[in-house]
């Protein structure tokens, strides 16, 4: 049955191609399905996506050069990021080529490619993320979100618990304060001071004995998202994970 669905879903892709091509965000040449969003293949393929390969900090989730292969992973650190509050945070991949676009765009339409949910999967399916009981949109605030329509972030997580079969609660985790947009050049320290104590738990209860993961676009310092986890484990959450659909290349 799933090859006979997969053949009339390449059909249903080359069809939709003749009639309605699409042109690749990245690179201009045709989007061959639906299945990759605003990059076509050649892109995806181009773009640096995190596997179970890589040897990451294992806090972070910043790729480390290889040291040894022989390495325990759970011992991996770049101690850049000994100060923030969750317990580890991964990304899809890099900021770069198909995966910036598809954020760009995610930013502008509540439209999520069946790539990015695939990828988030096989992310969440790896340690240590696989021990979250309960799934979080890392908030907007609500004259920011009724600007943007949506909150991108809201919808991937939305999306990755009905894949995953989680918890997902929309609404608990709040930004209190309206914080500035966080500008090019801001160090670590100043990002982590623009939003101090931004976020609120409205119901205690929800979070509490959970461990929590939280889903956002981008992993820029981790200043957002730990500030995130100050307010969860505040309110009694055992433990916050961290995953987001890109990072930079270095912290």
């Amino acid at each position: 049955m799933s090859a006979i669905l997969d053949t009339t879903g390449r059909l249903y892709d080359a069809a939709l191609a003749l009639v309605y091509p699409q042109a690749c965000d990245v690179c201009g040449s045709a989007v061959e399905s639906r299945h990759d969003g605003v990059a076509c293949r050649l892109c995806w393929a181009e773009t640096r996506l995190i596997s179970s390969r890589d040897l990451l900090c294992w806090k972070c989730g910043v790729p480390v050069p290889v040291a040894s292969k022989a390495i325990n992973p759970e011992q991996v650190r770049c101690h850049r990021c000994d100060d923030v509050s969750f317990t580890a945070a991964r990304a899809v991949g890099i900021y770069e080529g198909a995966l910036r676009s598809s954020i760009i765009v995610l930013k502008q339409r509540p439209q999520v490619p069946e790539r990015l949910v695939i990828e988030m999967v096989e992310q969440c399916e790896r340690a240590p993320l696989d021990r979250a009981t309960l799934i979080l949109p890392v908030p907007l605030h609500p004259d920011r979100e009724a600007e943007r329509g949506f909150n991108q972030a809201a919808l991937l997580g939305e999306k990755l618990a009905g894949r995953l079969r989680l918890s997902y609660s929309d609404g608990v985790l709040k930004r209190a304060a309206h914080t500035a947009r966080h500008r090019a050049g801001m160090d670590a320290q100043a990002r982590r001071q623009s939003v101090e104590r931004a976020f609120v738990v409205s119901n205690p209860k929800v979070v509490g004995g959970e461990r929590i993961l939280l889903i956002d676009d981008v992993y820029t310092t981790g200043a957002t998202v730990s500030a995130c986890a100050d307010a969860l484990l505040e309110a009694g959450a055992l433990e916050v994970f961290v995953l987001t659909l890109a990072r930079p290349r270095h912290p």
